[in-house]
C-alpha cells in the first residue's frame, strides 16, 4: 500500500512538472507577425500578405533576416473551392507565392519546405484562419497567446 501511494505521488509530481513546463513555453511569433515554422534552419516565417499572397522570410537564431539561398517551398491549399497548389519564387531575399491563395479566410494548408532542391520536403500542416486573435492581435494562424 505504501509503495502504491509513493508511486501515485511520484506520478502526480511528474505530471504537474510536465504541465508547468508546457505552460511556461512561450510561442514566439515571427518578426512580421507570421508563423515561425518549427525545425527549419534558418528559421522560416510563413506570412499571408493583405493581397492573399504568401511570403516566406528566413531568419537566423537572433531573428535577423537572412537571404534565401537554395530553399524552396510549395503550398497546397484545401479550400471550399477545391485543392490548389501554390508555387513560390525567389524575390529579393524572400520566397513569394507566384499566385494568390484561394478566396476564403479559413481552410487547411500544407506547406512543403525544402532546404535544397534535392532534400526531402518537410511538411507543415496548419489551419489558415485570417481572423484577428483577441489576445495577441495577430491573425489566428500565427497566434502567440496560446488560447
Amino acid at each position: 500500500m505504501k509503495a502504491s501511494i509513493q508511486l501515485l505521488t511520484l506520478a502526480v509530481a511528474l505530471c504537474a512538472g510536465l504541465l508547468t513546463g508546457n505552460a511556461a513555453e512561450k510561442v514566439i511569433g515571427g518578426p512580421k507577425g507570421g508563423l515561425l515554422l518549427e525545425k527549419t534552419e534558418p528559421r522560416a516565417e510563413f506570412y499571408v500578405e493583405k493581397d492573399h499572397t504568401v511570403t516566406i522570410t528566413f531568419y537566423d537564431a537572433a531573428l535577423k533576416p537572412v537571404p534565401v539561398t537554395a530553399q524552396a517551398a510549395t503550398l497546397i491549399a484545401d479550400a471550399m473551392s477545391g485543392k490548389k497548389t501554390v508555387e513560390f519564387a525567389k524575390k529579393g531575399d524572400v520566397l513569394v507565392s507566384k499566385t494568390k491563395l484561394p478566396t476564403g479566410d479559413s481552410y487547411n494548408l500544407v506547406v512543403q519546405f525544402r532546404q535544397t532542391p534535392a532534400a526531402k520536403p518537410q511538411n507543415f500542416r496548419l489551419k489558415l484562419d485570417l481572423r484577428t486573435c483577441g489576445g495577441c492581435k495577430l491573425a489566428e494562424y500565427a497566434c502567440t497567446c496560446g488560447h
